[in-house]
C-alpha cells in the first residue's frame, strides 16, 4: 500500500511539473501577443521560448555544437518553409527572415524598418555609431564618411600601404616555424585599418586597441550577461578602455589644431574632426569615437576571417586554386615592365578572384544576421510583424538554402559564371541604405592579399580536422595552425617580382 501510494505521489508530482514546464513554456508568449489584440492571430508560425531568455538556449546551443544551422531547421521542420517566423531573441519579442523575398523586403523597406540592434549591443558598438542613430542621422553620417573609406581616390591612395604591409606579412610568417594564421592575419588587417585611420598613433596605442577590440568583438553576440566570468561582462570593461583610448587621441587631435601644429599627413580621425555638413555642423567626441570603434571592429574582423577562409579553401581545392593563380600570373605578364606593385585597376580586373571572395563571403557569413525593427504594423506574406517588434534577417539561412544556391555547402566559385543573384539571395554587406560602408575597401584587402599569397605561397594546415567554432564568428579552434611555405616563382615572372 505505502509503494502504491509513493508511486501516486511520485506521478502526481511528474505530471504537475511537466504542467508547470508547460505553462512556464507558453508564459513568454501569453504576455507579449495577448497585448497585440486581434493582431495576434495575424502573427507568423514560431514561439517565444521561455521567459526572459526565449529561444537564446537553443540559438547558443545550436551554434555551440557542429550544426549551426539547426537552429532555423527547428523552425523550419515545425512550421515548414514560411520564411518568417517568431521568437524571442536577445531580449525582444523578434520576427525572424529566413528566405530572399521576406529579406529584401525588411533591407529595402526603409519607411517601415529602422536600425533594430539589441540594446546590449549598442551599449558595446556605441548608440553614436551606424547601427544606434535615426535614419536621417546615418544618412547625414553615412555621406559625411563614404568618400574617405570607400571612394575611389581613397582605395587609390590605400593600396600602397596595404600591398606592402601585405608583402611584409608574408614573408615574416614563411620564416615562423609555425603560425596561427587566422591571428596573424586579423593582426594584418587590423594594422592596415588603423593605419587608415589612426595612422599618427604609435605601436602601443595600435596594440591596446587590438587587445580590447578582440575582448569586445567576443561580447557581441553572447547573452548579456554583466556578471564576472561571461563575455558580455569582459566586453563592457573593453569597451570602457576603448574610449578612454581613442578620447585621449581626439582631445590631442583637437589641441594640436587649436594651436595650428603643422601635420605631415592626415587619416580617418582628423577627417572626421574637420568635416561638417551643409548648415556648418560638426561631429562631436562621443561620435567621433563610436564611428571610429564601429569602423575598426568590422573593419578588420571581416577581413581577416574572410582573408583566411579564402585560402584555406583555395588550398583545400587545388582545381579552383590553379584558376585564381593563372589570373594572378596573367596580371603579371600584362604588366609593362617599369611598374611596380599593383594598381586599382590591376584589382578590378581580378574577376575570378572576385568570384572566390564573394563564394567565401556566401559559405563563411562573416554576419549571419543584422536587426531591424518595425515602425509601424507591416504585412509580409499574410503575416503581421507588430510595430516595436526587433526583425532578425538572417543572411546565413539565405546563402546556404539549397533551394536557393545547389549543394548550398560545398565551396565552389564556379558557381558565379554568369550568374546574376536574385534580390536578396546574395546579401554579404547587407543591402539598402544601410548597406556596409567599407565593402570595397574589404574587398581590395583580400585580393592584394591572395594576389601575393597565389603567386607565391602555400598553406599548410597542421591540424586540418580541428573542429569549428561558430560564434562570434566561424573559425578553426586553433585559430588555424599552419605552416606557409615560400614557393620558387616561375622563372617568367621572377624579373617582374624583384619590382615589388
Amino acid at each position: 500500500m505505502d509503494h502504491a501510494l509513493l508511486l501516486v505521489v511520485f506521478t502526481s508530482l511528474l505530471a504537475g511539473l511537466a504542467t508547470l514546464l508547460t505553462l512556464l513554456r507558453r508564459l513568454n508568449g501569453w504576455y507579449y501577443e495577448t497585448r497585440l489584440g486581434e493582431r495576434r492571430f495575424s502573427l507568423p508560425p514560431g514561439d517565444l521560448g521561455w521567459p526572459i531568455i526565449g529561444n537564446m538556449w537553443t540559438f547558443l546551443k545550436a551554434f555551440k555544437s557542429s550544426d549551426p544551422d539547426s537552429f532555423i531547421s527547428s523552425f523550419v521542420t515545425r512550421f515548414n518553409r514560411t520564411g518568417i517566423y517568431k521568437a524571442f531573441m536577445f531580449g525582444s519579442p523578434t520576427i525572424i527572415v529566413t528566405i530572399p523575398e521576406t529579406c529584401k523586403q525588411v533591407l529595402m523597406d526603409e519607411e517601415h524598418f529602422m536600425s533594430g540592434w539589441p540594446e546590449s549591443t549598442l551599449k558595446l558598438i556605441g548608440k553614436k555609431s551606424f547601427i544606434g542613430i535615426s535614419p536621417e542621422e546615418h544618412k547625414r553620417l553615412r555621406r559625411l564618411t563614404a568618400a574617405p573609406v570607400n571612394g575611389h581616390e581613397a582605395l587609390c591612395t590605400y593600396l600602397e600601404f596595404i600591398e606592402s604591409a601585405v608583402v611584409s606579412a608574408l614573408e615574416r610568417w614563411a620564416k615562423m616555424d609555425q603560425i596561427e594564421f587566422l591571428t596573424e592575419v586579423r593582426r594584418l588587417t587590423f594594422r592596415i585599418i588603423t593605419y587608415i585611420f589612426l595612422s599618427s598613433e604609435g605601436d602601443p596605442v595600435i596594440e591596446a586597441l587590438e587587445r580590447e577590440y578582440t575582448a569586445l568583438n567576443y561580447g557581441v553576440r553572447a547573452m548579456a550577461i554583466n556578471l564576472p566570468g561571461f563575455a558580455y561582462h569582459r566586453a563592457l570593461k573593453a569597451r570602457k578602455k576603448l574610449v578612454a583610448i581613442l578620447q585621449s587621441a581626439v582631445t590631442e587631435r583637437r589641441g594640436k589644431r587649436l594651436r595650428n601644429v603643422p601635420q605631415l599627413k592626415k587619416d580617418m580621425m582628423d577627417a572626421l574632426i574637420e568635416v561638417e555638413d551643409d548648415s556648418g555642423r560638426r561631429l562631436n567626441d562621443e561620435e567621433i569615437i563610436d564611428i571610429l570603434i564601429m569602423y575598426l571592429n568590422a573593419g578588420h574582423e571581416s577581413s581577416g576571417h574572410i582573408t583566411m577562409w579564402a585560402t584555406v579553401f583555395l588550398q583545400e581545392h587545388p582545381e579552383f586554386y590553379e584558376k585564381a593563380k593563372a589570373e594572378q600570373e596573367e596580371i603579371i605578364r600584362k604588366r609593362p615592365p617599369m611598374q611596380k606593385g599593383l594598381t586599382f585597376d590591376e584589382v578590378r580586373q581580378m574577376e575570378y578572384l572576385s568570384k572566390v571572395i564573394d563564394e567565401t563571403l556566401r559559405v563563411i557569413n562573416i554576419s549571419l544576421v543584422v536587426f531591424r525593427e518595425a515602425t509601424s504594423d507591416v504585412n509580409i506574406n499574410g503575416y503581421v510583424i507588430p510595430k516595436g517588434w526587433k526583425v532578425q534577417v538572417w543572411f546565413r539561412s539565405v546563402h546556404l538554402d539549397p533551394e536557393v544556391y545547389k549543394d548550398a555547402k560545398a565551396f565552389n566559385p564556379d558557381r558565379w559564371d554568369g550568374h546574376t543573384p536574385k534580390a536578396g539571395s546574395f546579401i554579404p554587406f547587407g543591402a539598402g541604405s544601410r548597406l556596409c560602408p567599407g565593402n570595397d575597401l574589404a574587398k581590395m584587402e583580400i585580393s592584394v592579399f591572395l594576389h601575393y599569397f597565389l603567386l607565391g605561397y602555400q598553406l599548410k594546415r597542421l591540424n586540418p580536422e580541428c573542429p569549428v567554432r561558430y560564434l562570434p564568428h566561424t573559425r578553426p579552434t586553433d585559430n588555424c595552425l599552419a605552416r606557409l611555405v615560400k614557393l620558387s616563382p616561375p622563372s617568367m615572372l621572377t624579373n617582374k617580382s624583384q619590382q615589388l
